[in-house]
């Protein structure tokens, strides 16, 4: 009988990579926790600062694990620097309203927004790369459009943030997908690409008379420098857990994510979770139930051995 691969410190792998992707949703989780401490900082200054801070973080990273040289290889290929600009593009935005949402007490639409995100992924393979939903999919996605729909009616209009979360973030994950880069490196770039406005719009706002670096007030200076630190320990992380642990393994760890935000925001910053809100994230959550249960299935069919034939 075969034993499960060991890590040097005892441990399996799956175990080591259960420990990694708790850690990365872990730290997403408590990511508007994280960002309720530059709440007096204009998002647009905190999303320039992630950025700069993640080129240094990131950078240091590759240098001193010595894969600076996966950048190098990036760089040369003009095809691959055209996607990472688009995604880029994409993360920014998505950061952006990640971060106006939190200082604006709206981190119920965060919630919702990643919960949906799952499904709008499969709405972005349905059309963009024409792939074939299943059943149980199709039904997943409707209730999630009736959730959708059921929150614009009762509530007065559609749930903007969360919809703009979800739709940026499949939109970057679909660009990732058909990027051949790994995540650290791919990351680094995309930083890097939108460095010179990011450092140029915080010394822009300097001669403006705006303290971006916020130099009388060394702790929240100090946050906006950890935001290079959650940006890129996370991901790391998350890479690392993503090379030990079966991919439908991977998508049911990420509702730890928008489960903390929920929690968080009913629950120690008192966000009103009106009747609308109630119904649209348990229609939500019912479409994900359908939806995991979906792909547990395909996935243990997928594990099934067929038997050789006996030779003669």
């Amino acid at each position: 009988m075969s034993q499960e691969p060991q890590s040097s410190g005892g441990r399996s792998d799956v175990q080591n990579g259960l420990l990694l992707a708790l850690g990365a949703y872990g730290m997403w989780g408590f990511l508007p926790a994280y960002y309720k401490l530059t709440d007096t900082v204009a998002p647009d200054l905190i999303v320039a600062h992630r950025i700069v801070w993640s080129v240094v973080l990131v950078g240091l990273f590759l240098v001193v694990t010595r894969r600076f040289a996966e950048v190098t290889e990036i760089v040369r290929k003009p095809r691959i620097v055209g996607f990472l600009t688009l995604s880029a593009g994409l993360i920014a935005a998505n950061w952006l309203v990640f971060i106006w949402a939190v200082n604006q007490q709206k981190v119920l639409d965060v919630s919702l927004g990643y919960f949906i995100n799952p499904l709008v992924s499969i709405l972005v393979g349905l059309v963009v790369l024409r792939e074939k939903l299943t059943r149980l999919q199709g039904v997943a996605v409707g209730l999630a459009a009736f959730g959708v729909a059921i929150q614009a009616w009762l509530a007065g209009g559609l749930p903007w943030v969360s919809l703009f979360l979800a739709f940026s973030f499949a939109g970057y994950g679909y660009i990732r997908k058909i990027t051949p880069v790994r995540a650290t490196p791919g990351l680094f770039v995309e930083t890097l690409l939108l460095l010179p406005l990011s450092a140029g719009y915080l010394l822009l706002t300097l001669s403006w008379g705006v303290d971006a670096f916020l130099r009388d007030d060394p702790v929240v200076f100090a946050a906006l420098v950890g935001t290079g630190v959650v940006t890129a320990v996370p991901l790391v992380m998350f890479s690392a857990a993503a090379r030990r642990l079966p991919l439908v393994l991977i998508g049911l760890m990420q509702y730890l994510a928008p489960s903390l935000h929920f929690i968080m925001a009913v629950f120690v910053w008192g966000e009103a979770l009106n009747s609308a809100t109630l119904l649209t994230f348990g229609i939500i959550w019912c479409a994900l139930a359908v939806f995991s249960f979906d792909s547990l299935t395909r996935w243990q069919r997928g594990r099934k051995v067929v038997p050789a034939k006996p030779t003669v």
